[in-house]
């Protein structure tokens, strides 16, 4: 299949409405297969997440850490086909998959990256889109070609077979887009996304996965048990993902290379890398990124490429309590 010239870049202003329907190929993104018997009990030993009490019809956030709690990947997981689906960046893939597998040997459990195709369905439209194949009152449903999976309000994941994927590009009704808009509803959701560059950089909690449902503090053992547990109970972690918004210059290729700085005084004192961002036609911009989560609210930021930007801190769509 072709992909390549059949979804277009989505051009919008910050204050425009998104069209109703929109399909998406998600092709930087990429999921890992848990097949066996023992796909439970092993990862179950490996993530942050419960999987023994998750059901067939949820999906749930989670991360894989190594020993010292830093982060490999951040997921949501959620059953498909004949066993459990890890959705993530694909850039991530490659060194996650290496150390999932590390200790898999003495499990009756088999992890490879999937050959399913990932599709988005985007727009207040989506749900009536799904409901011609999948059940949408399921946050997770799983019909003959593959699994559709309710993201958000305005989102689905579909991952599907190949031959699937292809005819409902071809009969669709929906605009057909670049990725892009997916990651400006993650940016807007406050969803980490951890790229290749982020990986082994932060402990969960510096990602929010502990107001996203992504961490169970109850369920026994797993790598990097430890330190995730101190920075709940011991108050060790000094970070969190913040939600920005701000203006560019001129057109930026790859957010994940793009440097903060915070002003202190008159001064300006380097502040992070950019970990998601997405660019509006008309000079507005958004972001997520790991800052200090002691920062007041009003704190201001720039580019450090673009020293004349200004951006500042939004409003998080969601508690940071992860009680």
């Amino acid at each position: 299949m072709n992909w390549s010239n059949t979804f277009s870049p989505l051009s919008l202003s910050s204050s425009a409405p998104l069209p109703k329907l929109m399909l998406t190929h998600l092709e930087s993104w990429a999921v890992i297969s848990a097949v066996g018997d023992d796909k439970i009990s092993y990862l179950q030993g490996q993530l942050t997440c419960d999987l023994v009490s998750l059901d067939k019809q949820q999906a749930t956030f989670g991360a894989h850490c190594d020993a010292k709690g830093k982060v490999w990947s951040a997921f949501r997981a959620f059953y498909h086909r004949d066993g459990l689906a890890m959705f993530q960046p694909k850039s991530a893939l490659e060194k996650e998959l290496a150390e999932l597998k590390k200790y898999a040997i003495f499990s009756k459990v088999t992890l490879e990256a999937s050959q399913d195709i990932a599709l988005g369905v985007i727009g207040e439209q989506a749900s009536e889109f799904i409901a011609e194949f999948a059940n949408p009152d399921q946050q997770v449903s799983a019909f003959e070609h593959g699994t559709a999976v309710k993201i958000d309000s305005q989102r689905w994941l579909l991952l599907v077979s190949g031959e699937f994927a292809n005819s409902l590009v071809n009969d669709s009704q929906a605009e057909l887009v670049s990725e892009s808009i997916w990651t400006r509803l993650d940016i807007e959701n406050a969803v980490p996304i951890v790229h290749e560059k982020q990986q082994n950089e932060h402990i969960p909690q510096a990602l929010n996965l502990q107001a996203l449902g992504g961490i169970c503090f109850t369920k026994g053992c797993y790598t990097g048990q430890e330190t995730v547990a101190r920075a709940k109970y011991r108050g060790i972690n000094k970070r969190a993902l913040f939600s920005l918004a701000g203006n560019t210059l001129e057109n930026i290729d790859n957010f994940c290379e793009q440097e903060l700085e915070r002003s202190v005084g008159e001064n300006w004192r380097s502040a992070g890398t950019i970990m998601a961002g997405y660019q509006f036609n008309d000079g507005h911009a958004i972001a997520l990124a790991v800052l200090p989560n002691n920062l007041e609210p009003d704190t201001q930021f720039r580019l450090k490429a673009q020293p004349e930007t200004q951006w500042s801190i939004q409003p998080l769509p969601y508690s940071l309590d992860d009680e």
